[in-house]
């Protein structure tokens, strides 16, 4: 039988493989934006699942960053989690370092937001106000097309999860800084 996690026991994994608070707050954003999504999405009945998938998604990633999504799922399956919830995990890093492709509308929610969440918060800090609640859609599209802002955050991963959930990147990012603004860990 398989393990199933609610959103302390998930954040409490996340807390054991990592303690930058970087990645803690990460977790929390994504696992808020992931309930948003599936509440929006038609999935109000998974909005727990859906959190918990975006709070464990970089489950690996300050411990194994050069094996980011492989220790992960070491890890969970060690723990007998939900194959439902590893294979979602895991599937984040589709063509970095698994072949696990997004399938699923909550998977491809996860892959295109994930890497998105990041740009959203540079892009809002550099504001007056540094907040997401006054982020503008044009000037996110902006930041997008300078490579050199926020240059860790994969455009290329960001265009390819809009083009998963067949959305056009004005919908993506209109709708990921509206779950933002949503977020209670969004500063």
């Amino acid at each position: 039988m398989s393990v199933t996690l609610n959103k302390k026991q998930a954040y409490d994994l996340l807390c054991e493989y990592n303690s930058g608070e970087y990645h803690l707050l990460h977790g929390k954003i994504v696992g808020d934006v992931m309930r948003w999504f599936a509440v929006k999405l038609g999935y109000a009945d998974e909005a727990d699942f859906w959190e918990t998938v975006g709070i464990l998604h970089d489950l690996d990633f300050e411990k194994y960053p050069d094996e980011h999504c492989i220790k992960s799922r070491e890890i969970m399956e060690s723990l007998n989690l939900e194959p439902r919830l590893i294979r979602a995990c895991v599937s984040h890093c589709w063509g970095i370092n698994v072949d696990v492709k997004p399938e699923h509308e909550m998977e491809k929610v996860l892959y295109a937001t994930d890497e998105l969440t990041g740009l959203i918060l540079a892009a809002a800090k550099v504001l007056p106000t540094k907040t997401v609640n006054d982020l503008e859609l044009k000037s996110l599209k902006k930041k997008f097309k300078d490579k050199r802002f926020a240059a860790g955050c994969s455009r290329d991963v960001i265009v390819s999860g809009a083009e998963l959930l067949s959305w056009d990147l004005d919908k993506l990012f209109s709708l990921t800084i509206e779950a933002m603004r949503a977020s209670e860990n969004v500063i």
